[in-house]
């Protein structure tokens, strides 16, 4: 039997067992033609002696003899086909690195076409011919190369893969399906392939979509960081001109402390000036009266001294000097009042600056309502759910989990988990009010400390000016007027919780560092009433934006 396949285009040339071309042809009795090698194989299993093709059956084994003819027309072909697959595999490519070489190339191996299943052998264009032709072969089940056919073989059975077992989830040959597994549920390699390919389909499409949503939160979060450095830039600007307003503010306040003091002494030192220059001249008139007092006591001549005496000129006039002093200028209080004037100069930029940082604040204005479900029974709701306060008779409610029962205490019904939001509180007339947010899981069913470790960030009011922010205990507060309004700012991610004088735009307190994991909700206490000394209600207002 050869061992190397050909390109061939008549069936009439190949042997009928080896399925190949004929090598030493030899004719039975019964006119067929074989390899002279296959035959004699065929009849040393097979007893009694039969054709092959006709099914014959022979009493005696039959003489062969070799057909010269086949024989000659079999080298013919074997020449031709021998041209044909040298011409071929010159155009052909010889396998690179990666590739899967062709298993029937001698020398230079060119690079598989397609592998057979059956024959688990990896074939060039030109090897693959006879499974394209020969019919016997064209039943064969041909793949994309792939390398380590022997993979597809079963290594306890040396049979094909052609099954999958669904019970163990494993490729399984056709003795498997009879001895290991034949209690299992099979099906054919090609139907698990296409479900198992359609599930895959399936995987990928939910794996492009992933992909998709990632690619679009990327996009989504490079817009966030460019709207970030914008708005970083402009915040930037806005603090470089406010620092250097105030700089410019300190300079001048400095400048002006300066040249007031350095005319106080370009002050002094006139005056000092003018008294020497006095001094000096009547100092100048008194030496030279001295001279001539001395000149003419020095005469031993009475007459002279006598007549000279009378004409003497008399004392030039003189300042009493006693009295006068030169007082250095006094500086007490210069630096506080140039301080206090700068105080003053950095207020009011203050004021602008919080007036600017309130209207940004108030873009995030939500309209928040009172959650009646969450009320203590003592509490008076207004119809729109806008207003609370204070009543004498305790209301017969169903005294549900959400509900405050002994805090006089009530929550909005909105809650925030994400981003900012700002409300505004008007808390004119009272004398006891608290107020800010809390976090959902607070206990609602006892009385406890008002602070941030309990789920609480709040500030209040006591006793008509006190003002405090509730931290365990009270933290009080220093604020120059009474707020009617306090408007309540939270930005959930930066941990803030900031509290505003919303008439003047005076910042009153803030919390920092908050780490919020759930949901938070408004915070409304209005207090008790004090026999109608606090019944005023706090108020929900709309915000009313500034231009």
């Amino acid at each position: 039997m050869s061992a190397a396949s050909c390109l061939l285009s008549e069936d009439q040339f190949l042997c009928s067992i080896c399925l190949d071309v004929f090598t030493d042809p030899v004719t039975t009795p019964c006119g067929h033609n074989f390899c002279k090698n296959c035959i004699n194989e065929h009849w040393n299993i097979k007893v009694p002696w039969q054709c092959p093709m006709c099914k014959e059956i022979f009493t005696t084994r039959p003489e062969l003899h070799k057909n010269t003819f086949i024989s000659e027309m079999v080298s013919q072909f074997r020449q031709e086909a021998q041209q044909k697959a040298s011409s071929s595999r010159s155009e052909q490519q010889a396998a690179k690195p990666g590739e899967v070489p062709c298993d029937v190339c001698t020398g230079t191996k060119l690079k598989a076409l397609k592998s057979c299943l059956v024959c688990l052998t990896s074939y060039c264009e030109t090897h693959l011919e006879p499974h394209l032709t020969v019919s016997g072969l064209k039943r064969h089940q041909l793949m994309d190369p792939v390398e380590n056919l022997e993979d597809r073989m079963c290594m306890k059975h040396d049979k094909p893969l052609e099954l999958f077992c669904k019970t163990d989830q494993t490729c399984v040959c056709m003795l498997c399906s009879v001895l290991d597994h034949k209690t299992h549920e099979f099906v054919p390699l090609k139907e698990e392939y296409e479900g198992k390919k359609a599930e895959l389909g399936k995987t990928e499409a939910e794996i492009q979509q992933m992909i998709q949503k990632r690619q679009l939160k990327i996009q989504e979060i490079k817009r966030s960081v460019n709207f970030s450095k914008g708005n970083a830039e402009k915040e930037i600007a806005e603090g470089v001109q406010v620092f250097t307003t105030l700089m410019q503010s300190v300079e001048r306040s400095l400048n002006e402390f300066i040249d007031m003091t350095e005319e106080k002494q370009r002050t002094t030192e006139k005056q000092a000036e003018d008294f020497i220059k006095e001094l000096e001249q009547e100092i100048s008139e008194l030496k030279k009266r001295s001279s001539e007092v001395e000149k003419l006591s020095r005469s031993e001549d009475h007459l002279h001294l006598l007549q000279n005496f009378l004409s003497l000129k008399p004392a030039p006039p003189t300042k009493d000097w006693t009295e006068v002093s030169v007082r250095p200028p006094s500086y007490e209080g210069t630096v506080v009042r140039a301080v206090t004037q700068l105080e003053e100069t950095l207020r009011n930029e203050m004021k602008k600056l919080f007036e600017a940082e309130l209207k940004r604040i108030q873009r995030y204005a939500v309209n928040v309502t009172l959650d009646p479900d969450t009320a203590n029974p003592h509490l008076i709701l207004s119809d729109d759910e806008k207003q609370v306060n204070h009543g004498d008779v305790k209301k017969d409610l169903p005294e549900n989990p959400e509900r405050f029962s002994n805090c006089i205490s009530v929550l909005g019904k909105q809650s925030f988990s994400s981003g900012r939001f700002y409300f505004e509180v008007q808390v004119k007339w009272k004398t006891k009010w608290t107020l800010g947010v809390a976090r959902e899981s607070i206990n609602r069913k006892e009385n406890i400390p008002l602070s941030p470790q309990d789920g609480y960030w709040t500030i209040c009011l006591r006793n008509r000016n006190e003002y405090s922010a509730c931290n365990n205990s009270l933290v009080r507060l220093s604020l120059e007027s009474r707020p009617q309004k306090v408007g309540v700012f939270v930005d959930y991610e930066e941990g803030l919780v900031s509290f505003y004088d919303a008439y003047t735009a005076q910042l009153i307190c803030y919390f920092t560092g908050c780490s919020f994991t759930e949901k938070l909700y408004p915070y409304f206490s209005p207090c008790p009433n004090d026999d109608g000394k606090n019944s005023a209600p706090l108020i929900i207002c709309p915000v009313n934006q500034t231009e």
